[in-house]
């Protein structure tokens, strides 16, 4: 690295976790950075002093640390400790403070230290060392949509080994090495950047409105509607890396009003009418819902499906289901303070709604697009295109709509 020292955030549980984090802390001063400890411990008295203490991090919570030693509600305290570390790094990184976050832990360290880390902007540098990383479920509890690289130690953080050194020596340097100059901006001049929302279904399309805004001059950055990636995508259109969103997969948006699996959240479909960045809506997997198979109610087994392998099915929405996704469509939407076009392929909305198979039902689709026209106000503009999602013409279709509405 070049310039001026740079400084690192490092969180941990000093009443636990003490001395590994004094090895950290060693480490990373050989290395030319400066540790800035934050104790998020919730107990005992931390092995030596941080420099950002437990007391400072619950009084950022909204509690004191005397309270938080007396009080047998694990759960209370962790979220207060939480807000208080959140609170904390962010107010370090808005300010410069630190050009890096590393955590240490066990599954309660590492839970408290990945909200903090999810909380802080894409493409700040985030690394979790763990001792749980592996513990089925817990992972993607971790991650979620924070781009956390999580560094699995294998052995417990339990007293300084040959191993453990190993362990931690690698994670310093590389955390080290994502604060370096030289690494590409996440935010980038060259020219505007696009969202744009993509799923197996109707990925012929994706890759030609990709390809297509390419040529135009655009970014266009990828995001897989599988609830996780469409989430991503919405706080970081709040964060604004995007001058313009092409929402081909909202599915997300019922999944979440019926508690399926590609439940995106409720704040789905929100943050570019909120910021008033153009959009492109179209409707890829709106029509079929994926729920759990351990949670099928007795009509979905009745009902038309389509498999896409051995893991996934998508089955047919009804059509009372389909007017309460509508309705929440044109909640959402008529909120945008920018504009907005609604683009309808009338041949199905995915390979997997196409002619021939199984859930192909244009004329149930008609239910919802009538009740979505009905609910939209004036200014929204619906544009319908003869062809399925995959067609070339569709695909065409949202290009041409696209450089009109970004340019």
């Amino acid at each position: 690295m070049t310039g001026l020292k740079k400084s690192v955030l490092v969180v941990s549980t000093l009443d636990t976790k003490g001395e590994e984090t004094d090895y950290l802390k060693k480490e990373l001063l050989a290395l030319g950075v400066s540790p800035v400890i934050m104790d998020i411990s919730m107990g005992g008295r931390g092995a030596f002093q941080a420099d950002i203490p437990a007391e400072m991090v619950a009084e950022a919570g909204g509690s004191s640390f005397d309270e938080i030693r007396s009080s047998r509600e694990r759960s209370k305290i962790t979220r207060i400790i939480t807000k208080g570390g959140i609170e904390i790094a962010g107010r370090s990184v808005k300010n410069g403070a630190v050009s890096g976050i590393i955590g240490i832990g066990g599954s309660t360290g590492t839970l408290m230290a990945t909200d903090i880390m999810r909380s802080l902007p894409f493409g700040f540098p985030k690394l979790m060392i763990s001792s749980t990383a592996a513990l089925p479920g817990l992972a993607t509890r971790y991650i979620g949509t924070g781009d956390i690289l999580l560094f699995h130690t294998v052995v417990e953080i339990a007293g300084i080994t040959g191993i453990l050194k190993n362990v931690l020596d690698r994670a310093v340097f590389a955390v080290v090495g994502m604060m370096s100059d030289g690494i590409s901006p996440a935010k980038s001049s060259e020219g505007k950047a696009i969202a744009l929302t993509m799923l197996g279904p109707c990925e012929k399309c994706a890759v030609a409105v990709r390809k297509g805004l390419e040529r135009c001059g655009f970014q266009v950055i990828g995001f897989s509607a599988a609830g996780i990636g469409d989430r991503a995508m919405e706080d970081m259109i709040s964060d604004g890396f995007f001058q313009g969103v092409v929402d081909l997969a909202p599915g997300g948006v019922g999944e979440h009003l019926f508690g399926f699996m590609r439940d995106a959240g409720p704040h789905r479909m929100e943050s570019a009418g909120k910021l008033g960045i153009p959009q492109i809506i179209s409707l890829c997997s709106v029509n079929h819902m994926t729920p759990s198979k351990s949670r099928y109610k007795p009509d979905y087994h009745e009902r038309r499906k389509f498999d896409l392998d051995k893991y996934r099915t998508w089955i047919r929405l009804s059509t009372g289901e389909m007017e309460q996704v509508a309705d929440v469509f044109a909640e959402k939407l008529n909120t945008a303070k920018g504009p907005v076009t609604v683009m309808i392929p009338d041949k199905g909305w995915s390979s997997v709604d196409a002619p021939g198979n199984p859930t192909y039902d244009p004329g149930e689709d008609r239910i919802f697009v009538e009740r979505l026209r009905r609910g939209l106000k004036s200014h929204i503009r619906v544009v319908e295109v003869d062809s399925n999602m995959e067609d070339p013409q569709f695909s065409e279709a949202i290009i041409a709509a696209s450089t009109k509405l970004f340019t």
